[in-house]
């Protein structure tokens, strides 16, 4: 004969519908804090997360920003480039003057006229002065004291010296000159002139994939930046997401990262480059020349 079950183990009908719908909300109320999001403000707390991303990233490029002091090689100020002046510590306007000066066909052939045509301050001129390198022809032209300004004209006796090429008016055939330059490296260095408006360094040439350090050696000993190329800048402030990504420099991330940081803080000035996600830390001088604020 089967034992006779407990009578605390017998349950009325209306208790186990009691049980079976305590279990059940036990099973929703778990279910709801793991679904659930029960925060007050999820926006203000997604926003709060990017801000701290974005910060980290800041305090990142501050730490590995490289220092601004350069070693200085002997240059002839008359070719003084939009980036070999930002880097002196000259003005826009201070460049602006010399290059109209030069358009003019006129050189500046001691540091005093230079001053006289940029307008740099004395404190400056000390400091670059000591690094100018004029032509021996113009040394000896000094002598007359007679003309202020003198006019580019090639003297009659002119030692036998190496032609250093303009980088961006330089063709095919030229590049192909420099051993180590093929047909294909020749077309990526032109491709990417155009793509830019042309070079404001030769530093950009680090840039052009296939480009060994000896051959980057060679391409430097025989080219440098002359002209002052017609660059199209960009409006960083105003151009799209689309648009942005048609610079080299800025692909798909960092143009949009541009432009959400635009959002958020309204335009962007050249110090905030920085700040922007992605943005090359190492190029951002250079690229700095080609954006409009």
């Amino acid at each position: 004969m089967p034992k006779k079950i407990p009578t605390y183990l017998v349950f009325t009908k209306e208790q186990r519908n009691g049980i079976l719908l305590l279990f059940t909300l036990i099973l929703l109320l778990q279910l709801a804090y793991y679904f659930i999001d029960f925060s007050n403000n999820p926006s203000s707390k997604s926003e709060e997360i990017k801000w701290l991303t974005l910060q980290s990233k800041v305090d990142s490029l501050k730490k590995n920003m490289p220092e601004s002091s350069s070693t200085i090689y002997p240059f002839n100020p008359n070719f003084i480039t939009d980036f070999k002046g930002y880097k002196l510590g000259m003005t826009i306007e201070q460049i602006d003057r010399l290059l109209a000066f030069r358009k003019e066909g006129k050189f500046a052939n001691s540091a005093k006229e230079f001053q006289q045509v940029t307008g740099i301050s004395d404190s400056l001129l000390n400091v670059i002065s000591p690094y100018f390198k004029f032509p021996d022809w113009v040394n000896k032209q000094n002598a007359f004291p007679k003309n202020k300004w003198v006019d580019y004209k090639k003297p009659n006796k002119v030692e036998k010296t190496k032609v250093i090429l303009d980088i961006n008016s330089a063709s095919k055939e030229e590049l192909m000159a420099v051993y180590g330059i093929g047909d294909a490296i020749s077309d990526r260095i032109l491709k990417q002139k155009e793509l830019l408006g042309g070079f404001v360094s030769m530093e950009q040439m680090y840039d052009v994939w296939g480009l060994s350090p000896e051959v980057l050696e060679k391409l430097n000993q025989q080219f440098e930046i002359k002209s002052n190329p017609n660059l199209k800048k960009i409006k960083i402030n105003e151009a799209s997401i689309k648009e942005l990504g048609q610079f080299p420099y800025f692909r798909y991330p960092i143009s949009k990262n541009i432009v959400v940081f635009r959002s958020m803080n309204g335009d962007i000035k050249i110090e905030d480059l920085t700040k922007i996600k992605g943005l090359p830390s190492d190029k951002i001088k250079i690229i700095a020349i080609y954006l409009e604020f």
